[in-house]
């Protein structure tokens, strides 16, 4: 059995891990702020697709490498380098954030709009959501609360009808253009360093998030078929590079269709409407409606892998209530945010990706090439340091109204963006990072010559 286990992993064995890391990463919702960045970058679409690929590509795969590499059983774990009190917090605001804060809630609205928004008037709108997402979650809640393998089974049939859909709208997309990509016109925020925009939308997707917060899932997986542990992250990297560069082509030809479409549409609030438009003037009726259904099932079997998670990490860590207590509460906080609509969900979760963001990429960065500095948690903890600071300034100052305007917003927003370089495109925290790095691996370098570690 153990020499079975040593051999190299086939060519399916490869793919179904693959499979397991394309739909860990890709869900529904990833449709809809490729489709939106494409109609914001029009011609520049090329650029702004490299800059979404770095956070939406690149990251979850490092990620998930992170988790291989430090041997973590989740992100809790990962966190633990830098203090006890991090890791705690660390968790509890990635899993809040996957949760019923805004991805579970998102993953809800994202099938209203796209399958049922467009069929009702507008006086009906806010109550069909409120209808829906009830239906949506009690649902979501009765799988996740008998622990049920059902939606999963469904999801290895659903998913490749999804791409097979997904693949046609593609074809027809390409083959009846609505738009010349060389032409078409490009919004006033993305005219000049569309790459770096598009990178600050890939937070959007949240994967890298996710790649540290279910990653033990896909390196459990891998654990299966081989039991040399030094295997482990060099089968999770070649699987994760397989599955990532799918999910990159993907979100390259949603970002160039996004593009097209303004040779027929008008910029939408946001990508749900326009997915639906889309198929809708390329399938009429029949196309919308089959769309609905995948995207609805979609989205449930995503929801229901998000809230099972942050209810298991929370009664772990917060044993007041029990696994299915947590669940009760993660339902009915997803329903809630759930009806305060699509656009208020994206406005309020980017401040807090913009504060997340930069300490997963610090941490997943340090997770990885943690063996060189043997783990140092003086590296850890001064890098992170530093970033938490720019991190914090960035989500003041991204927050909406009714605080944006305020005099505390306005006399933060100066002060950032007159002593942190690369304030104006987002990227405070680079130069803190980069020097918090050089001075931990300073004092690193001193302790070891002085036989301190």
């Amino acid at each position: 059995m153990n020499e079975t286990k040593e051999k190299t992993l086939s060519k399916k064995q490869y793919l179904i891990v693959a499979s397991m890391i394309f739909a860990l990463f890709f869900g529904a919702g990833n449709l809809i702020f490729p489709l939106h960045l494409g109609q914001l970058a029009g011609k520049n679409w090329g650029s702004a697709a490299i800059g979404f690929s770095i956070t939406g590509v690149v990251l979850p795969l490092l990620s998930l490498l992170a988790v291989a590499i430090t041997r973590s059983n989740g992100v809790y774990q990962i966190g633990l380098s830098i203090g006890k009190i991090f890791a705690l917090s660390f968790m509890t605001l990635i899993q809040l954030t996957m949760g019923p804060l805004f991805a579970a809630p998102r993953n809800a609205t994202v099938s209203y709009t796209v399958g049922i928004a467009p069929l009702l008037p507008k006086q009906l709108q806010s109550i069909g959501l409120q209808v829906f997402t009830t239906i949506f979650f009690i649902i979501v809640f009765m799988i996740a609360y008998n622990e049920s393998d059902i939606l999963s089974s469904l999801g290895k049939i659903l998913n490749p009808i999804f791409l097979i859909l997904l693949f046609l709208v593609f074809v027809i997309a390409f083959a009846h253009p609505l738009g010349d990509l060389n032409t078409v016109p490009v919004s006033k925020e993305y005219l000049h360093r569309a790459i770096v925009k598009g990178f600050l939308e890939g937070y959007n997707t949240m994967d890298a998030l996710a790649g540290l917060a279910f990653g033990v899932t896909v390196v459990a997986a891998v654990k299966q078929l081989v039991n040399n542990e030094k295997k482990v992250a060099k089968i999770t990297a070649k699987a994760g590079l397989m599955a990532v560069i799918g999910i990159g082509i993907i979100y390259t030809l949603l970002i160039a269709v996004g593009a097209m479409s303004l040779g027929h549409f008008k910029i939408a609030s946001d990508g749900g409407i326009l997915l639906s438009k889309i198929v809708n003037y390329y399938a009429g009726v029949f196309g919308q409606a089959l769309l609905a259904v995948l995207v609805f099932l979609a989205c449930l079997t995503t929801a229901v892998g998000i809230l099972s998670a942050f209810a298991l990490d929370f009664s772990a860590h917060y044993s007041k209530f029990s696994y299915k207590g947590w669940l009760t509460i993660a339902c009915i906080g997803s329903f809630a945010t759930a009806n305060l609509g699509l656009d208020k969900i994206i406005n309020w979760s980017r401040p807090v990706l913009m504060f997340l963001y930069p300490l997963a990429i610090v941490l997943i960065i340090l997770s990885i090439f943690s063996p060189l500095f043997k783990g140092d948690k003086v590296v850890y903890k001064v890098t992170m340091a530093l970033t938490l600071v720019p991190a914090t300034f960035d989500l003041i100052t991204h927050l909406p109204a009714p605080i944006a305007g305020t005099q505390f917003y306005q006399a933060v927003s100066q002060f950032r963006l007159q002593y942190l370089p690369f304030a104006n495109i987002g990227l405070s925290w680079i130069v803190p990072t980069i020097l918090g790095l050089l001075i931990s691996l300073l004092i690193h370098c001193w302790h070891r010559k002085t036989n301190k570690i």
